[in-house]
């Protein structure tokens, strides 16, 4: 008798949350930010970044660049949670500093908020190592003509059933 567990099959909507994340892990722009993406459930998606100096203005915090990167992705992942065949682009997107970020670990928490057909709207807030929000985004998505099942990252994690 074997001891040790096997994971559930994942599956449905399960298989496209990891397919996401697949896809995330994949892109070229994450090489230059140290980051993983957790897609909690429907509408919902979380990224932890570690912040590093080289990420900083001559000031000494993060530059704005970092916070919209983040609140992006967030936002952005969470709205494309709801739509398995088409990947999404930002249309808009709207950002409120409220704090410096400085170095260590920050969370991007990302939350669907309407819209399924075309246009999602999502938003997304940071929040530092310290449990303090440092800044807030709201987004708009639509639909690409851009298959996710063609995609490398995607594709590769349906694959192996993620």
């Amino acid at each position: 008798m074997s001891l040790t567990a096997t994971p559930p099959e994942v599956s449905g909507a399960g298989l496209h949350w990891r397919a996401l994340e697949g896809l995330y892990a994949s892109a070229p722009i994450n090489r230059l930010f140290p980051s993983k993406l957790r897609i909690l459930g429907e509408g919902s998606a979380r990224i932890t970044f570690l912040i590093e100096p080289s990420c900083f203005h001559a000031a000494g915090a993060a530059h704005g660049t970092i916070y919209f990167k983040m609140l992006d992705d967030a936002a952005f992942y969470a709205a494309n949670t709801l739509v398995t065949d088409r990947f999404l682009l930002t249309t808009s997107f709207n950002l409120h500093f409220s704090k410096p970020i400085r170095e260590g670990e920050v969370t991007a928490e990302g939350r669907w908020i309407s819209g399924r057909r075309r246009v999602l709207v999502a938003e997304s807030r940071l929040v530092d190592a310290e449990g303090e929000e440092v800044g807030r985004g709201t987004g708009t998505f639509m639909r690409s003509r851009i298959a996710l099942s063609g995609l490398p990252g995607y594709s590769d994690a349906l694959a192996d059933g993620a």
